[in-house]
């Protein structure tokens, strides 16, 4: 799927494309992805996401329908963006809680991206799907992976633990490779899904950004996304390329990719 968005205020084009192929894990695809355009009033918005649940379906389904609605009906998006997310991702995890007994006790990670007027990019997350942008060919994380161990006082002030065993990763509980999350009712008092935001002016040295899945960080560096793409003008097949070159690499998860390109 490839999409072309004029930005009125920047002059640039913007072009996203998506590509997402199952892993071999055993379990149904569980990635999710969200890549539309969005006019509000007078702004244009590009809203772009990946949710990958675990156990679950339900919930990065749930997250596509909703979330974004959720984040623009915050009354303070648009002058505090920051915390209306914060808020929006709060809101949305709470319901997701409450829904349990449709949704399953599973839960799911979530990476968004809002690109406003093709000028500033609006990036939050919880788990381990990642956002990275490429100005002058150089890679920028723009969000952060929440893994066990890093998170591991906070993880214990909540009562849980964090365990790895050898072969494997840190896992509150013992269970889950993410410190934060939507839904996980049953391991919720010991999980956050309070989202780090991260704010990105989109400049003349822009070139494109990345939001992927962890099937994807597991076996690619940033650097490593941003130059497999930096020769491909289709975003789609850009992000196409991406999955097969994590394929190659011998990922088992399942593989989503998001590329937005400015021109």
């Amino acid at each position: 799927m490839m999409s072309k968005m004029p930005s009125m205020s920047s002059g640039k084009y913007t072009t996203h494309g998506c590509y997402l192929v199952e892993g071999k894990s055993n379990h149904a695809m569980e990635d999710y992805v969200v890549a539309k355009l969005k006019q509000v009033d007078d702004k244009e918005l590009g809203l772009f996401a990946i949710f990958d649940g675990h156990l679950s379906q339900d919930i990065p389904d749930y997250l596509c329908s909703n979330l974004f609605d959720n984040i623009l009906n915050e009354p303070d998006f648009w002058s505090e963006p920051e915390k209306a997310i914060k808020s929006a991702y709060r809101v949305t995890d709470t319901k997701i809680l409450e829904k349990a007994d449709d949704l399953g006790g599973g839960g799911s990670t979530a990476v968004t991206a809002i690109l406003i007027d093709g000028k500033k990019l609006v990036v939050a997350n919880v788990g381990d799907s990642r956002a990275v942008i490429c100005k002058n060919g150089m890679a920028k994380q723009l969000s952060v992976d929440h893994e066990p161990s890093k998170e591991r006082d906070n993880i214990e002030s909540r009562g849980g633990f964090v365990v790895r065993l050898p072969g494997d990763v840190a896992r509150v509980d013992g269970q889950l490779a993410v410190s934060r999350a939507f839904g996980d009712k049953s391991l919720k008092e010991h999980l956050s899904s309070e989202p780090d935001v991260e704010v990105e002016m989109v400049d003349k040295d822009t070139e494109f950004f990345i939001l992927g899945s962890d099937g994807l960080w597991v076996v690619m560096s940033n650097q490593e996304a941003v130059d497999c793409i930096k020769g491909i003008k289709d975003p789609e097949a850009a992000a196409k390329r991406l999955t097969e070159e994590a394929l190659s690499r011998k990922s088992r998860d399942d593989i989503s990719c998001v590329v937005v390109r400015f021109s």
